[in-house]
Formats: structure tokens, C-alpha cells, sequence
């Protein structure tokens, strides 16, 4: 006969598996017939978006695409640097124990570096290598007995557990679009260079919604129609809903914004503006502190129990936290003297990350690409800047999974004296933590006739080193409030080698002699 029982439900929100891999994406670019021969490759760069996702039966897949820039030396009797802009497709499948359709990937593509090959003056072989850090997570609603209706006769060791339950979980698209205006003297030719990324990101609840702010941050290079490169620096507002149901401003809301799509183009028929065009996918993983009564044990002092458990591993201690690092250092980079400075691309990397007593020590670099006049032609020079930051946090303590997401929010670059430059860089870390734990839950209790036929009413029980109140209590078939009373122990603990009187029930019968 099963039990009448009382039931929470939660949702299991569980990593099942996580795999960090590298890609080459590769083609071939032929120079437009308009442009000159290419002498020298000069710099590369690009911008990776991953336009279609699928969840398989144990993989996965990501198809997408790198919009790339090649600056390169023409073999003109100028010297003239132009451009050449590609589109390099991917398709990767990452084999992943355990993964199903219908669990949720979360994926972050990098571009890492680039390499280009002439292979004759029309023809230039382009490789970027591409780092995909994937995750695969499981969601699982289940339902657990929190407590027992019918109590007669049926003792219940109960303890409360917290845990960060999955409240809800969604994903929407929005788009950033807008028309940059260059310089008024300026006739644009054609775009050399364009760096994308999505800085400021912030979240807030309003009426079953989860609002997401962003902003996309694009820098560009460009030429003008007499020979003369120029850049522009602007800002689109992101801006999208996320539907959960339920939320609320104590909830936990993890917001991710990934670019799918991305059109930066000269306006047409327009010779003083750039079309920037980007679909931002807005992802959202929403917690709850949820406080769940767990029966740890129980037995029945006239009956056998029969109980089906089952081990859960879920999520507790989910918690955020915001630090900025800041970088200022003075470069000495006299390859660059007075010469005009057009871009200087940064490039964040976290090398090592460990906790200790309280605090989380994070070791990185950022890599600088200086991109300057030289001459009638444009150079690069590369340099490295390590740097350790340190963050105090309650939560940096053994047993803690952690995980850090890194933001570049600031890049700025003075001047000093010529080839001396003074950099201001700030890195926003969000560290996320959590505790994963196991936790053995009922999940049905019946009633069976016991096959016991106890003919005593009082035991002396000498007690063992392993025992507890309850163990002893369980063992014989009594109850802890009868042994507290008959032995007047007040405390409720008890001693190895101490002598009790356990009143121990006849079989179908709640009357203790």
C-alpha cells in the first residue's frame, strides 16, 4: 500500500558535459578586377558568428561563418595599401558523451589568430584558427517527497537543503542597426577593417520578462576615394525581452548576448556613411534560492517500508560577482615615433585562474596590435602586457566550481612623446560560482506487513560507537521521544558503552510495555 505523501517539485539544471576545441576555417580569396596586385599581406583580422546550432544524439553541431578583412601592400607604382573582404564558412561536430536533443548547448567561438598565404598576385589563401569552448546542459523537472501526510506510526529524520533551481530558461533575437556617418570630407571607397563586440551588458525583470541592454561596439577602418585611411568608432544600442514566466528582481538571471549575423557595408549609393547590421541572439538562464525539506530517513515502528530513492546531483550556491581590472602601463614602442597611429586592436586572455583562502587569482595578457603610418604604407607592431588581478571573495573556497567571463570595456591610448604610449584598459570579470551536490531523495514509500513477531516490550541496549538516537530507534523499532522519556535524557545524546531502556513495540501493535 503506498504511503499518502506530500511532494516539491524542482528542476535539475546539470552540466553533462563540456569540451574545448580548436577549428580551421579555410578558403581561397580572389582580388576583385577593380583592385590592384597584392605584394605584401599586411594584417589580417575577423569576426565569428555562429548563425545555427543543433543538439544530436551524442554531439553536437555549429554552422557558421568568420567575416574577415585582409589589409594588404598593392603592387602599384604607388604603394597603396587596399583591402580585400571575405566570408569563411564552418560546419563542426563535436562528439560529447551523454549529449541528447533535447538538453541546451551554450557555445562561445574566438578567433585566435589568422594566416594568409599569397599564392600568386590574384590569389591569396586565407586559415583562421578558431578556439569553441561548448557546454551541454540537461534540465529535468522532478518531484520529491517533502513530507508524509499519514505520521501514525511512521518515524521521519527530515533536514532542509537549499538549492539554486532552474526557474526558467529562454532565448530571443533582436537586431542592431544603424547608419554611421564618416567624415564629411571624406568620399568612402571601401572598408579595410572592422572589430566587433558586445560590451555594457546589463539585465532587469519586469512582468514575466527579462529585459537585456547591450551595446555593440564596431571600430572601422576605411579608405577614401583620394587614398587617405580613416577610421570611425560607434556604438549600437542592443535591446531585447526574454519571456520566463514568474520572474522576479530575487532571482538570478544569466544573460548572454551571441552575435549570429553581421553586414557592415558602404551605404549604397552613399558615400559618407557605413550600414551596420547585427542579429544578436539573447540567451537567459533565470535561478531560484529554493529551500526543500529532504527526508534523510524513516521506518515504521508496526510496519515494513519499502522506498524507492533515487541520487540527484544538483546546483546550490549559484552566486555572481563583478570586478574591473584595470591595466596602466607606459609602452616604449619606437617603431612607431610620431608617426599616426590608425588602430590598436586589444585582445583580453586569461591564462590561469586558482582560489585561495578567500580570494581568486587570475593570471592573463592582453595582446596589442599597433596599427601606424609608415611611410606612404601601413605597418604593425605586436606587443604583450601580462597582468594579475586579484579578487576577494567569500565564495573562492575549495569545493566551489568557478567560472569567469572576461569584458573588455575600455581601450585608451595616449601619447606620450614620440614612440612612448601610455595605455588605460579596463577588463570586467564576471565570476559566477556554484556548489554541486548530491542529494539521495525519495520518491515512493509503500507499506508492507511486517514480517516481524516480537514477543519483547522493553530492550537494554548497550550503546555502539557508530550510534545515534535515531540509529537506535530504527534498529529496535522504538521511537526517540519514548527513549528520551524512559531514560530522562534531556540533551538527546547519548554515549558509547551507555546502558539504555528501549521500549520496543509488539508487531501490529503502538502499545510499549
Amino acid at each position: 500500500m503506498l504511503v499518502e505523501t506530500a511532494k516539491d517539485q524542482i528542476c535539475i539544471n546539470q552540466l553533462i558535459g563540456q569540451k574545448r576545441e580548436m577549428l580551421e576555417a579555410e578558403g581561397d580569396v580572389i582580388v576583385n578586377d577593380v583592385k590592384p596586385d597584392v605584394l605584401k599581406i599586411i594584417s589580417s583580422s575577423g569576426t565569428a558568428c555562429v548563425y545555427k546550432k543543433e543538439v544530436l544524439e551524442g554531439k553536437i553541431r555549429l554552422d557558421g561563418s568568420i567575416n574577415t578583412y585582409i589589409m594588404y601592400l598593392a603592387d602599384d607604382e604607388n604603394g597603396s595599401v587596399r583591402s580585400l573582404n571575405t566570408v569563411l564558412d564552418f560546419t563542426k561536430f563535436i562528439d560529447i558523451d551523454n549529449c541528447k536533443p533535447e538538453m541546451i548547448l551554450d557555445e562561445q567561438v574566438m578567433v585566435k589568430s589568422f594566416e594568409c598565404n599569397i599564392l600568386n598576385s590574384r590569389k591569396i589563401s586565407v586559415k583562421a584558427h578558431i578556439e569553441m569552448d561548448v557546454k551541454i546542459y540537461s534540465n529535468e523537472n522532478i518531484e520529491i517527497i517533502s513530507n508524509i501526510e499519514e505520521l501514525e506510526h511512521i518515524q521521519v529524520l527530515k533536514k532542509q537543503a537549499t538549492i539554486s533551481s532552474l526557474m526558467g530558461q529562454g532565448s530571443s533575437r533582436t537586431y542592431a542597426k544603424e547608419s554611421i556617418a564618416v567624415d564629411g570630407t571624406d568620399d568612402l571607397a571601401e572598408i579595410m577593417q572592422a572589430r566587433v563586440r558586445i560590451t555594457g551588458k546589463e539585465a532587469k525583470v519586469s512582468y514575466n520578462k527579462v529585459l537585456v541592454k547591450a551595446d555593440l561596439d564596431v571600430d572601422t577602418m576605411y579608405l577614401t576615394e583620394d587614398n587617405r585611411i580613416n577610421t570611425v568608432s560607434s556604438k549600437l544600442p542592443i535591446m531585447g525581452f526574454v519571456d520566463i514566466p514568474n520572474v522576479s528582481d530575487d532571482n538570478i538571471c544569466d544573460v548572454k548576448c551571441k552575435l549570429k549575423n553581421l553586414i557592415i557595408k558602404p551605404n549604397n549609393g552613399e558615400t559618407h556613411s557605413i550600414y551596420i547590421e547585427a542579429e544578436i541572439e539573447l540567451v537567459c538562464f533565470v535561478y531560484e534560492e529554493k529551500s526543500i525539506g529532504i527526508i534523510e530517513d524513516l521506518y515504521s515502528i508496526s510496519s515494513d517500508l519499502k522506498c524507492r530513492k533515487r541520487e540527484v546531483r544538483t546546483m546550490t550556491k549559484k552566486n555572481y560577482q563583478k570586478e574591473r581590472c584595470n591595466i596602466k602601463q607606459q609602452l616604449a614602442v619606437p617603431e612607431i615615433g610620431a608617426s599616426k597611429i590608425y588602430h590598436i586592436d586589444v585582445k583580453p586572455n586569461i591564462i590561469t585562474m586558482q582560489r585561495q583562502s578567500g580570494k581568486v587569482m587570475i593570471e592573463g595578457d592582453a595582446k596589442l596590435e599597433f596599427l601606424f603610418e609608415s611611410g606612404n604604407s601601413v605597418n604593425t607592431k605586436d606587443m604583450t602586457i601580462p597582468f594579475t588581478f586579484e579578487v576577494e571573495s567569500e565564495m573562492a573556497i575549495d569545493g566551489m566550481e568557478l567560472e569567469a567571463h572576461m569584458e573588455l570595456t575600455k581601450e585608451t591610448f595616449i601619447i606620450i612623446s614620440d614612440g612612448n604610449i601610455e595605455t588605460d584598459i579596463d577588463l570586467d570579470f564576471s565570476l559566477a560560482f556554484s556548489k554541486d551536490r548530491n542529494l539521495e531523495v525519495l520518491e515512493e514509500i509503500e507499506v508492507e506487513e511486517s514480517k516481524e513477531n516480537n514477543i519483547y516490550s522493553m530492550v537494554v541496549y548497550f550503546v555502539k560507537p557508530e550510534d545515534s538516537l535515531w540509529k537506535i530507534a530504527k534498529k529496535l523499532k522504538s521511537t526517540m521521544a519514548d527513549i528520551l522519556r524512559v531514560n530522562e535524557l534531556e540533551d538527546g545524546k547519548v554515549r558509547q558503552g551507555q546502558q539504555l531502556y528501549v521500549p520496543k513495540y509488539v508487531s501490529g501493535s503502538t502499545q510499549s510495555a
